[in-house]
């Protein structure tokens, strides 16, 4: 159970009337007691202490200081003049932290060796944890059973197994979840590994007066057993239930038996159902109780007058439109989503001209090149000869050779 220390900042008027008495946690909060500080030195929460263990010592985690731990023995019927309270022996050392470790990584092989002696004894239980003392000299086994269980040589076995002092200690479902802990189907951590010490027995009929339907799965905690937060608003209606009337769950009318279904403590209102049907129809307090006095006298009412339930939630309305970008509308948005579309349509026209131009372009080129070809065909055919090589004459050959230099030679011909 973790208490918080609201009484952690209250001054001490009086050293002699303080509270000499603290509160120690053992592994991990699962196991907690009451120690003397009989040397009266200041501890704080969260400190290692050595205190008195059996045949030896233990090494503890202080949890509780000053006059809470008065109010946290109150609660659990412990005497703070109780002589057999063991002692604070010192802070613990690095010595005894180091052997406390030692011990306790010896307890997960403890409880499989256990378990396994237990049923080679055939034993009716099961070993939920090992505990080891700080020293190594004690050992508590505890374990679940539904009844009583011989374990005279059971511990006889175990002393001279694990060659300690064996104390076994027989615990519930309920304790065991709570020194396993985990989380609730509420999402928080279990009522039982927090502050619950008190189990108190749980039946259906709690589920019942609260209107709960009967589902082992749901209606079951990580222990197996029915929640015990089933009882924690059972009282409140209790009390709502005393202003309902009694013997009423079938009411006799004209179209058959009425019967009955559900009672809402919070709208005093009786829940009944008819055969031919299957809708429900909500009656108050007082129309149950004269149709009740009616049957009574052998009467059968028509009707059963339901009550009509009117919501007392508002309608909600639909939400306006509202402009939330600032100065930014949709129009705006839209705007400047078409103009950037007219560019683009633009600008692949365009290129689409540009094209269109480099081929019409060429096209003309081609046509010039035609019409020249077509017009040097024209002039070869009206001058046919125009273009033909002349034959090779003989005469014109030596007409076109070069005359000799010597000018003795052309005198020589004339002569």
């Amino acid at each position: 159970m973790n208490a918080h220390d609201w009484l952690l900042n209250m001054p001490i008027v009086d050293m002699d009337s303080a509270c000499k008495v603290i509160e120690v946690s053992f592994s991990q909060g699962t196991r907690k007691d009451f120690f003397r500080n009989t040397s009266l030195q200041p501890f704080e929460k969260g400190d290692l202490i050595a205190v008195e263990g059996v045949s030896g010592f233990d090494v503890g985690e202080v949890s509780l200081t000053g006059e809470i731990v008065r109010l946290q023995m109150k609660k659990r019927n412990v005497k703070e003049d109780n002589p057999e309270m063991k002692k604070v022996l010192r802070r613990a050392t690095d010595r005894d932290i180091e052997i406390r470790n030692q011990n306790k990584a010896r307890e997960p092989e403890a409880v499989i060796r256990s378990r396994a002696i237990a049923k080679q004894l055939k034993l009716d239980m099961k070993i939920s944890q090992v505990e080891m003392q700080a020293d190594g000299r004690k050992a508590t086994f505890f374990y679940i059973a539904d009844g009583r269980v011989d374990f005279r040589e059971l511990i006889k076995v175990y002393a001279s197994e694990f060659k300690v002092k064996v104390e076994m200690r027989q615990i519930g479902a309920r304790q065991e979840a709570g020194k396993v802990g985990g989380i609730g189907s509420c999402g928080r951590e279990l009522c039982c590994s927090t502050w619950l010490t008190d189990f108190k027995s749980v039946n259906t009929a709690a589920a019942r007066y609260q209107n709960l339907s009967i589902n082992q799965t749901k209606l079951s905690g990580q222990c197996g057993r029915l929640k015990c937060c089933l009882n924690y608003e059972l009282d409140t209606y209790l009390d709502a239930l005393q202003h309902f009337p009694d013997n009423c769950d079938v009411l006799q009318v004209a179209k058959g038996n009425a019967f009955l279904i559900k009672k809402d403590i919070f709208k005093n209102l009786m829940w009944y159902t008819l055969p031919d049907s299957n809708k429900q129809y909500p009656l108050s307090l007082e129309r149950v109780s004269k149709i009740k006095s009616l049957n009574q006298q052998g009467i059968r009412p028509d009707e059963l007058e339901p009550v009509e339930l009117v919501s007392s939630k508002a309608v909600e309305k639909e939400p306006e439109t509202v402009e939330l970008v600032g100065q930014i509308s949709l129009r705006t948005l839209e705007k400047a989503e078409k103009k950037k579309k007219q560019q683009q349509r633009d600008k692949a026209q365009g290129s689409r001209h540009k094209a269109q131009g480099q081929q019409q372009g060429g096209s003309q080129q081609g046509n010039q090149q035609r019409r020249q070809q077509g017009n040097q065909q024209k002039s070869q055919q009206h001058n046919p000869n125009r273009n033909q090589q002349r034959p090779n004459n003989p005469n014109n050959l030596n007409r076109n050779q070069q005359r000799p230099n010597n000018p003795g030679q052309g005198k020589d011909k004339k002569d």
